[in-house]
C-alpha cells in the first residue's frame, strides 16, 4: 500500500488545540477592545477579482499572488497567448485592497467615517521560511472618510489598548510620514520617478545596515552624491540626531512636520510607562498605496515589527470614490508566536479540563448529568470508557496534560462511581 504524505502544504501549519485555543482567546480580546473604540467588524470574500488586486497598489506583493484558472469554457488553453489570459481571480495578499473594494460597492449603506474590523487569512505565494508562511492570519482596523490626523489617533489608541490587552507591554510606536520620505529622497536629488525604489531599499535599513544599504542603492545606480548623503544622515540620525532636525535639514513641509509631531505627543501621553513613541525618519513600510502618516510597532526581542500601518488616501480613487482612509494592522502570527513563547503572561485563557472514566455497561443518563453538573460548573468535560488497565489509561491521560499544562491549566478525572469531584492528574 502507498502511504501519502500527511503533512501540510508547504509553507501552511496544522494548528493544534493548545494553540487553536490561544488563537481564540486573542482574537475575543482584540474584538472586545476593538468594538469598544467604535469599530464594526465585516468579512470580505478571501477570492478577489485579479483587476482588483493588481495596478501597483500592493508593491512586491502583487507577485505574489495565487491565481485561479478561468473555469469551463472561459479557460480556451488553444488560445491562450500569455498567463494574464488563464486567470481572472486570486486569493487576496492583504485585507486593506479588498476593504476599498467592498467600501466602494457598498458605501451608501455604511456610516461616514467607517471603522473596520477584519479579521482573517491572507495568502502569498512567497518562499517559507521560519515564522512565514503561505497563508497567515491578518487583524486590520481601518478608518474610511476621516481626513484629519484623528485617525492616525483613534487606530493607535485603540491598537495599543488592543496589544495591552494581549499582556504585550514595553513596546515602541514608530512614526513617519510617506510625504516626509518623498522630502528626503528630493533632499539627495533622486529623480520622483526612482523614489519608489529607493523607499524599498532603505526599507531594509534595519536588517542590512547603513552600509547594506548603500551598497544595494550602488547597485541599482543610484548617483554617487545622493548615495554618500544619505548614508551621512543616517548616519547622524543613528548618533543621536533629533528627528524633528532630520526632517527640518531634508526639507520636510512645515504642515507635516506638525501633524507628526502632534500624533507622536498624543501617542507618548498616552503610553506612559505601558509603551513608548518616537518619530523615526527611516520607517517606509512596504507597500505602494501609503500616501501620509505610516507607522511600525517594535516588540523587545524581536527583530520584525509585530504591527503597523499608515494613510491611503488615494487608494479609492480607482473605483471612482473620494475618500481618505488610514489603516492599522496586529502582525497576528507574530505576536501568538510571543505569546507561546510566554504563556504565563497569558491572562485568562486557564482552562479547567476534566475527563470522566465510566464503564462500558454503565446507564449514559446519569452519567450525562454528571458531565453536565461540571460543565455549568465552567469545566470542560470529555467522557471516555473506562480501560481494564486502569492505571495504563490515567498515565496516557497525564501525558496528554503535560502538552498544555505550562498555561495554568487544570487537568482531572472523575472515575464514576467512585470519585464526588475532579482529582488532579
Amino acid at each position: 500500500m502507498i502511504t501519502k504524505n500527511a503533512s501540510p502544504a508547504r509553507g501552511t501549519k496544522d494548528i493544534l488545540p493548545k494553540e487553536a485555543q490561544l488563537r481564540s482567546w486573542a482574537v475575543s480580546r482584540i474584538l472586545e477592545t476593538y468594538t469598544k473604540h467604535g469599530f464594526s467588524q465585516i468579512e470580505v470574500p478571501i477570492i478577489e477579482s485579479i483587476e482588483w488586486l493588481t495596478g501597483g497598489v500592493g508593491g512586491e506583493n502583487e507577485k505574489l499572488l495565487f491565481k485561479i484558472l478561468k473555469r469551463g469554457e472561459k479557460l480556451d488553453l488553444a488560445n491562450v497567448k500569455s498567463e494574464d489570459e488563464l486567470c481572472d481571480l486570486a486569493l487576496r495578499f492583504d485585507l486593506t485592497v479588498p476593504l476599498t473594494r467592498y467600501f466602494a460597492n457598498n458605501q451608501s449603506q455604511l456610516p461616514t467615517p467607517f471603522k473596520a474590523i477584519q479579521i482573517g487569512p491572507v495568502f502569498r505565494a512567497e518562499r517559507p521560511q521560519k515564522g512565514r508562511f503561505r497563508q497567515f492570519t491578518q487583524c486590520d482596523i481601518d478608518i474610511l472618510g476621516e481626513p484629519s490626523y484623528l485617525g492616525e489617533i483613534e487606530l493607535i489608541a485603540a491598537s495599543a489598548e488592543a496589544l495591552t490587552a494581549l499582556s504585550l507591554h514595553g513596546f515602541e510606536i514608530k512614526i513617519n510620514d510617506r510625504q516626509a520620505l518623498e522630502s528626503f529622497s528630493g533632499h539627495l536629488g533622486i529623480e520622483k520617478s526612482r523614489s519608489a525604489e529607493f523607499f524599498i531599499i532603505l526599507d531594509k535599513l534595519d536588517k542590512v545596515g547603513i552600509d547594506g544599504v548603500a551598497k544595494e542603492l550602488a547597485a541599482k545606480s543610484f548617483e554617487l552624491a545622493a548615495i554618500d548623503r544619505a548614508a551621512e544622515l543616517l548616519q547622524r540620525l543613528e548618533e543621536g540626531m533629533e528627528p524633528l532636525e532630520f526632517f527640518a535639514e531634508t526639507g520636510v513641509d512645515a504642515e507635516v512636520l506638525s501633524r507628526l509631531d502632534r500624533i507622536n505627543s498624543f501617542s507618548q501621553d498616552l503610553g506612559g510607562a505601558t509603551f513608548s513613541s518616537v518619530l523615526d525618519p527611516t520607517v517606509v513600510r512596504g507597500m505602494g498605496y501609503y500616501t501620509g502618516t505610516v507607522f511600525e510597532v517594535s516588540y523587545p526581542g524581536w527583530s520584525s515589527s509585530i504591527a503597523g500601518g499608515g494613510r491611503y488616501d488615494k487608494m479609492l480613487e480607482r473605483y471612482g470614490k473620494d475618500s481618505p482612509a488610514v489603516g492599522f494592522s496586529l502582525g497576528f502570527e507574530r505576536i501568538l508566536a510571543i505569546l507561546l513563547e510566554k504563556p504565563e503572561a497569558v491572562q485568562g485563557i486557564a482552562q479547567r479540563y476534566v475527563t470522566i472514566l465510566f464503564g462500558e455497561n454503565e446507564e449514559l443518563k446519569p452519567v450525562f448529568e454528571l458531565a453536565t453538573f461540571w460543565r455549568e460548573a465552567g469545566y470542560s468535560v470529555s467522557l471516555r470508557h473506562r480501560r481494564p488497565k486502569l492505571g495504563n489509561q490515567l498515565k496516557r491521560l497525564e501525558s496528554e496534560a503535560d502538552l498544555s499544562r505550562r498555561s495554568g491549566d487544570f487537568f482531572g478525572v472523575i472515575i464514576y462511581g467512585e470519585d464526588e469531584e475532579p482529582r488532579e492528574i
